[in-house]
């Protein structure tokens, strides 16, 4: 999986497309919930969850399914109006995970199309390094690599969103 850190700065990003009425902190936080919210499965480990069932890791929790399912429910827990394009935003951050999961070099691939169907998949580009699934195991030699090889294959590619989300917002004024 990619780290806390990688899938948070996925939901910043994504969020700076919205209008600035609509930035503001309750967002920001809701969206990095929703970003890092399908790691909620690997709960399963401790109740003995097998990882490649329906349950297990990266299973109907990455589904785009389940970020559909979630990005509406937080839009319509937390927000009155305007509930739809919000919605459509924590969906982007539900489904981001998943996404970015699908290109780390580990794991047994992302349920992108669970409950309909299981199977697991990587995309065929897989530059992210898999993060330890430890705290402890993080804050290592191999957590750093793991931090360097996101912020080259997700802060990279986000500050080019973003450039051009405030090119296209320059243009269209």
């Amino acid at each position: 999986m990619a780290s806390v850190f990688g899938h948070s700065l996925a939901a910043l990003a994504l969020g700076k497309a919205f209008s600035k009425e609509l930035r503001k902190p309750k967002l920001w936080i809701l969206g990095i919930l929703c970003s890092i919210a399908p790691d909620a499965d690997v709960l399963g480990f401790k109740f003995g969850i097998a990882y490649k069932s329906f349950w297990g890791h990266r299973g109907f929790t990455h589904s785009f399914f389940f970020a559909i399912l979630f990005g509406f429910l937080i839009a319509y827990l937390f927000y009155k109006s305007r509930r739809n394009i919000i919605a459509l935003y924590f969906i982007l951050c539900t489904a981001s995970h998943s996404i970015l999961d699908a290109m780390t070099t580990g794991g047994k691939g992302v349920a992108f199309l669970s409950p309909f169907e299981n199977s697991r998949y990587f995309l065929p580009w897989r530059p992210i390094k898999v993060s330890p699934m430890s705290a402890s195991k993080f804050f290592s030699e191999w957590g750093l690599e793991v931090i360097k090889s996101e912020l080259l294959w997700i802060g990279v590619p986000f500050i080019i969103l973003l450039a051009g989300i405030k090119l296209i917002k320059y243009i269209t004024r």
